[in-house]
């Protein structure tokens, strides 16, 4: 192999290659030359253009209906009908047995529902625990990110004094409306590390202002509280929770349309221009064509007064007696024009299949399926669509996590300090094993099936197998083992006493022929069947007056 020549310039530092690049991505070829973006940090990309593209978040969910059902497709599947508590304490840490943390979980489980479902939870008094855990998942869709504070408001009618404040991410903001600066970003305060210390809130949302009247200046649209992030032995104070943190050291959250807004947006132009021109198409019957040329027509125009006055008297007939054609109206035309009809031609032959294209593009942005985005399985057989659901069961799955992790675990942590501080909960030593005690689970609605026979037969065998559990395939369709088991233990009770009492069998369930089920050949269309505080002495924290609504 031949030595390749390196040129070095005058201090001895090679020279780059002119007319040659390792990967084509970096070149600077005529179609790519102009492609020169910015390199900058996760903060200095996002924030100085978040506000613009929230707000085009916002309107797109209220405008367009693809982006509306793309948000009720998330809220369906991660949400549901709400994420139930399942408190799994490590025995094992706190030197328990297995029997003591089943005795505690269930205690705590039923303190929990009896604070979760009632709107006492809601400093506003408006929603109970699962619709606000719907609108701060709605609020991380179309702003990036939800925010709450956890206040300690006694005295509500309530046993627990501890409440949730939901404020709109629009108020957290640099004080005064200032820049960004090294520790302070997006209206958090930071140290060295990127850890946030204080939260800048504004105290009214600055789009309140035509309320303003109800402001003074001092105190609501110009003024900002600076909360901190936990209090001195460690209860937060504040429940921030961004999506979408791609990059590191990125302070604020994106929406979840931010990558498929230009294509929406596009869309939303075509195809309101294709109503329009379908409308006034519509609109026309027939249309009006001159027999005379256009020398003809300036002759009579320039020269010939009784042309003129003629051609006048016949355009103001045009207003007068007009005849029906088909439920239509036809105007009466003068002398020396005639009538021809008029065929539209839109929408194109490829409007559909464009659009189609698009809505493609903008699901794979979502992480969705196009069928499911669309809710349309037409041209889906078996094994497509549930190869496509599995992948956005996936998504799902993590979505779930997301939300159970940043969202209620932390509020199920602040809970559970008021209840050891009651001592509705038997938790020694609290503060210092808290992330033992605070260990839980989440479950929520299942995945649902497409083939139920199928999916029951696959799970009864991973379960006789050992591959999975009871608990998993319970939790899997949004079920408690235990309670199952429970449940069916009563049926079947009750169940034997009717038979003792009234000398009956009822019928039992009979094996299921493993052929019952079979599907169409899965490549043809349409195959297969369808807290306290330390010391109750101590003085609640100044967040406890909440901020306004």
């Amino acid at each position: 192999m031949a030595n390749q020549v390196q040129l070095l310039d005058a201090s001895g530092r090679p020279l780059p290659r002119v007319g040659a690049n390792a990967y084509t991505a970096g070149s600077l070829s005529n179609d790519l030359r102009r492609w020169d973006p910015i390199t900058g940090s996760a903060d200095s990309d996002l924030l100085p253009e978040l506000g613009r593209i929230v707000s085009r978040s916002r309107d797109l969910t209220r405008n367009n209906g693809v982006a509306d059902g793309a948000r009720q497709r998330y809220q369906d599947n991660i949400i549901g009908c709400g994420l139930r508590l399942s408190a799994k304490p490590d025995w094992r840490l706190l030197k328990k047995n297995r029997e003591w943390a089943e005795e505690w979980g269930n205690n705590v489980e039923s303190w929990w529902r009896t604070w979760w479902a009632n709107c006492a939870v809601d400093v506003a008094h408006k929603c109970n625990g699962d619709g606000l855990t719907v609108q701060g998942f709605n609020s991380a869709f179309l702003n990036g990110a939800a925010l709450a504070l956890p206040l300690w408001l006694p005295g509500r009618g309530n046993r627990f004094s501890t409440c949730l404040q939901l404020i709109e991410p629009d108020r957290l903001s640099n004080p005064d409306d200032g820049p960004d600066t090294d520790r302070r970003r997006g209206g958090i305060d930071m140290d060295d590390y990127g850890r946030p210390l204080v939260y800048n809130i504004r105290k009214a949302h600055p789009g309140d202002a035509r309320y303003s009247s109800y402001w003074s200046v001092n105190e609501g649209l110009y003024k900002w509280e600076r909360i901190p992030a936990m209090t001195e032995w460690g209860r937060r104070r504040v429940l921030h929770v961004p999506q979408n943190i791609d990059r590191p050291a990125q302070s604020r959250g994106k929406p979840s349309l931010t990558s498929g807004m230009r294509q929406f947006k596009m869309l939303t132009d075509v195809t309101g221009a294709e109503l329009k021109a379908m409308l006034v198409n519509a609109m026309v019957a027939m249309v009006v064509e001159s027999s005379l040329d256009q020398d003809r027509i300036l002759e009579l125009l320039s020269s010939n007064p009784d042309a003129l006055k003629q051609y006048q008297a016949g355009l103001a007939n045009r207003d007068g007696s007009r005849m029906e054609f088909q439920g239509a109206q036809i105007v009466n035309v003068p002398l020396g024009t005639k009538v021809g009809t008029y065929s539209p031609g839109r929408p194109s032959n490829s409007f559909e299949a464009f659009v189609k294209s698009l809505f493609r593009h903008i699901a794979t942005g979502l992480h969705i399926p196009y069928e499911l985005l669309m809710l349309d399985f037409s041209e889906t057989n078996y094994s497509s669509a549930r190869a496509a659901l599995l992948e956005a069961w996936r998504f799902f799955r993590g979505r779930r996590k997301w939300l159970a992790d940043g969202w209620l675990s932390p509020i199920y942590a602040l809970w559970l300090e008021e209840c050891v501080d009651l001592g509705l909960v038997d938790a020694p030593d609290f503060y210092e094993n808290w992330e033992a005690y605070c260990t839980c689970k989440w479950i929520g609605d299942g995945r649902g099936w497409i083939d139920p026979l199928k999916e029951a037969q696959a799970a009864d065998l991973r379960n006789k197998l050992c591959i999975t559990t009871l608990e998993d395939e319970c939790a899997e369709q949004g079920g408690d083992w235990q309670e199952n088991l429970e449940q069916i233990a009563r049926e079947l009770a009750y169940k034997k006493k009717l038979e003792e009492q009234y000398q009956i069998r009822f019928p039992g369930v009979e094996t299921v022929n493993n052929t019952a089920g079979a599907h169409k050949d899965d490549d043809e269309p349409g195959g297969g069947s369808p807290p306290g505080r330390p010391a109750k002495q101590q003085p609640a924290s100044p967040a406890s007056a909440g901020l306004a609504a």
